[in-house]
């Protein structure tokens, strides 16, 4: 089962560059710091180098050798507003404009993913998740087999084993009210990020309802989208309509649904809105005393990942390793 050390040792034997779009943040210092103490992950700060290295000082933590990138000063920057405007040239972008855009350091630190310069983006610790999908969607789009960004959160809780319990959800952060075919796509990607935190996907579509036992058009939304999952990926077990009971307890669904190839040991969550999803994995978090590890934002040509504006420097470590893994 998951643990951080098989994550750090797949970087290990192929050391990945992270771009931090927030450098001056106390908590992108302390991780930065941390990463830096290792060889397996090299921190990217963007911003101003002298307050980042006045705050890092100010803070106690030590970023040496860590590549800070300063979007006025990047001698780069004529190559980098070529492409943007490249890329942006339906929206009829002149190089003025996307120099002015190209300041933001959500702007420059995806351009520098799309450049290849780095492999990942790691934002959000000041930035909202709109500020950080937006321009992963505009400039590093979605891979070819996929029309939608969708998130997944890998919720991680010791058992009485000795072992990890690793759950995956999907999708809690980013696609409000998805449609029967971006559920399958949600179910699909969330069952590969499942894969790389050592889940082998046991797929639940969630409902207030169990195989008919209650009516209504979120339940045929996630009875028919469970159907379309089961025909595009006949090798994956997966079920639904399924009420959270019947997905995780043997003992009712031996009652609700004796048949379920599913029921009773679930471990990757379809939620059928944003609502559902979002309360769902805070109630694991908050109550269950999970640790939640998200949002990873799945079907982009490279990883860009969002932090929690509430975040603290544990967890934007974490969600580092996380993010560069998946490059």
């Amino acid at each position: 089962m998951f643990g951080f050390g098989q994550l750090i040792g797949i970087l290990k034997k192929d050391p990945k560059k992270i771009v931090f779009t927030e450098g001056c943040d106390a908590r992108i210092l302390e991780a930065s710091s941390r990463l830096l103490a290792s060889n397996f992950l090299h921190p990217i700060l963007i911003g101003n180098e002298e307050e980042i290295m006045v705050a890092a000082e100010e803070c106690g933590f030590n970023i040496r050798g860590a590549e800070i990138i300063d979007p006025l000063k990047y001698d780069k920057m004529d190559e980098m507003i070529d492409l943007y405007c490249e890329l942006r040239k339906k929206k009829g972008v002149t190089p003025e404009q996307a120099a002015e855009i190209l300041k933001q350091a959500n702007y420059f630190g995806t351009m520098l993913v799309k450049m290849e310069v780095a492999d990942a983006l790691l934002g959000g610790a000041t930035y909202s998740t709109a500020d950080t999908v937006r321009p992963a969607l505009q400039l590093i789009k979605t891979k070819p087999e996929n029309n939608i960004v969708s998130s997944c959160f890998i919720l991680v809780r010791p058992s009485a084993t000795g072992e990890n319990e690793v759950l995956a959800m999907g999708d809690c952060a980013i696609n409000i009210n998805p449609t029967e075919d971006e559920l399958v796509e949600i179910a699909g990607e969330a069952s590969k990020c499942a894969k790389i935190f050592g889940v082998d996907p046991q797929v639940a579509f969630l409902s207030y309802s169990t195989h008919g036992s209650g009516t209504g058009e979120t339940v045929d939304k996630m009875r028919n989208a469970a159907m379309k999952t089961k025909k595009k990926y006949p090798d994956l077990p997966i079920d639904g309509e399924l009420q959270f009971d019947a997905a995780v307890s043997p003992r009712v669904a031996r009652t609700k649904c004796p048949e379920s190839p599913v029921g009773g040991h679930a471990n990757t969550f379809i939620f059928p809105d944003i609502n559902a999803g979002n309360i769902g994995y805070k109630i694991a978090q908050r109550m269950g005393n999970f640790e939640a590890y998200g949002p990873i934002l799945l079907g982009l040509n490279a990883p860009v990942n969002d932090l929690s504006r509430g975040c603290n420097a544990s967890e934007v470590y974490s969600m580092a390793i996380i993010t560069a893994a998946l490059a």
